[in-house]
């Protein structure tokens, strides 16, 4: 059973001189009064009276009176717990009449449902760290988040990397006219050397044709003169026909093949010589382009895998926190800060806020079912029934104070005594009825 306060009795604490308070089982009560009165003494001594010396005030005991401040507490349990005499010690009696102590109460008493203002002003990665141990997640998390920290700068540096090798494979030139390979000044000479011989051929032939063309010419001279000299010679004639049919035979296979012959041109081969280291420079140049691109790509898809790990382990955090058992449904940690309908710590308004605070009080320690709230004046009366009703619904119990002597104010402090009563509990269901 979570404990709750069913009555407080409080005489000379601080500011207050007598004042008796029956909170309401589940919701907010509210202690109101102006500025000075004694509102905050209460809080004070309730912690006093639970949290033992801790919470003890530097000066306890009402400057207006001699005597000894008093407090009792009546828990919903029949536990009974009472501070009085000139030590203010302590007293616990339960139900049955068996004494105990301050360590009884610290078994269902939360600090922080005493001193809420401590964690609520708490940097966020505190509030975080808190509610994560609560939940039993924190170790997990946390390697989680150093891996993922990791991860992330190593990403970074990968990232860098990759673009500033992107950025200089972009701005190195490239030739498309240029071959793909280096290209042999040794290779290309033997080329020009084989097509100069084939040439050299080709003029061998073209000046044998030349020869037997004056050969023919010759011959025909001398047949010419034979034929007059007919009867003289006729075995010459004989001879010289056969030569001359022969060198026709000759000549007309010669030229035909000189006809044939195409020399190559070595125009194309003596500029490439001239314009190797040229050619070649281009050639440098598209590698070494190549070599960026593909060392670009090499870091380009390191970075993807990284990014692809770090999802993972972001996926992993995100799991966790979902099927965590979390104090409310729409409460989650998020880059080591508290979020809650979506809203860091700062931006929450002031009633979630408190409602995020208090669900964390209660899921540090099931049993105590009250929590202490200091200056409500903050909420205007609308959050105040929200913020009431939700208390109710959770089974909660909170007792607060508020600048207020206002009709939602359970009871007003004026000098540190009651001054009156607007209505005798502060139930929200009312409200819903036709009271604020």
């Amino acid at each position: 059973m979570a404990m709750k306060i069913n009555r407080l009795e409080i005489e000379n604490v601080k500011r207050i001189h007598a004042v008796v308070l029956e909170p309401t089982k589940d919701g907010l009560t509210i202690i109101g009064g102006d500025n000075n009165q004694g509102k905050t003494s209460v809080l004070d001594a309730i912690a006093w009276a639970l949290g033992g010396e801790r919470y003890r005030p530097s000066e306890p005991k009402n400057t207006d009176s001699v005597i000894p401040p008093s407090l009792k507490v009546v828990m919903n349990n029949g536990l009974v717990v009472e501070r009085k005499g000139k030590n203010s010690e302590l007293k616990v009696t339960d139900p049955s009449g068996q004494k105990a102590g301050q360590q009884l109460l610290d078994s269902f008493v939360e600090k922080l449902a005493l001193d809420l203002p401590k964690f609520m002003d708490a940097s966020g990665k505190e509030k975080a760290n808190t509610l994560l141990q609560i939940i039993g997640v924190g170790q997990e998390l946390a390697h989680l988040e150093s891996q993922e920290t990791d991860l992330f700068y190593e990403r970074r540096n990968v990232g860098r990397t990759a673009d500033q090798k992107e950025k200089y494979a972009a701005e190195q030139p490239f030739y498309p006219e240029a071959p793909d390979d280096l290209v042999s000044p040794s290779e290309l000479i033997r080329e020009q050397q084989e097509i100069l011989a084939r040439n050299g051929e080709n003029q061998r032939k073209r000046q044998h044709a030349a020869e037997l063309e004056r050969k023919v010419e010759m011959l025909e001279k001398e047949l010419s003169a034979a034929y007059g000299q007919a009867a003289e010679a006729e075995k010459r004639l004989e001879r010289l026909k056969a030569e001359y049919n022969e060198a026709c035979e000759d000549k007309e296979v010669a030229f035909r093949d000189a006809d044939d012959l195409r020399d190559e041109s070595t125009a194309e081969l003596e500029e490439s010589i001239r314009s190797v280291e040229e050619i070649n420079r281009k050639v440098r140049a598209n590698l070494d382009k190549q070599k960026a691109e593909d060392d670009a790509k090499v870091y380009r898809r390191q970075y993807e895998k990284l990014t692809e790990e770090l999802e993972g382990i972001r996926q992993e955090k995100r799991d966790l926190l979902t099927n965590a058992d979390l104090p409310l449904p729409e409460l989650s940690v998020e880059d080591g800060e508290l979020i809650y309908k979506g809203q860091k710590w700062d931006n929450m308004s002031g009633s979630d806020r408190l409602r995020v605070a208090t669900a964390i009080v209660r899921k540090l320690n099931p049993n105590c079912g009250f929590v202490l709230l200091d200056k409500l004046e903050q909420m205007d009366l609308h959050t105040l029934r929200e913020f009431g009703a939700w208390l109710e619904g959770e089974g909660l119990q909170a007792i607060a104070t508020r600048v207020s002597t206002g009709e939602e104010c359970s009871i007003i402090i004026s000098d540190g005594y009651v001054k009156e009563k607007a209505q005798p509990a502060f139930v929200p269901k009312s409200w819903k009825e036709g009271g604020i």
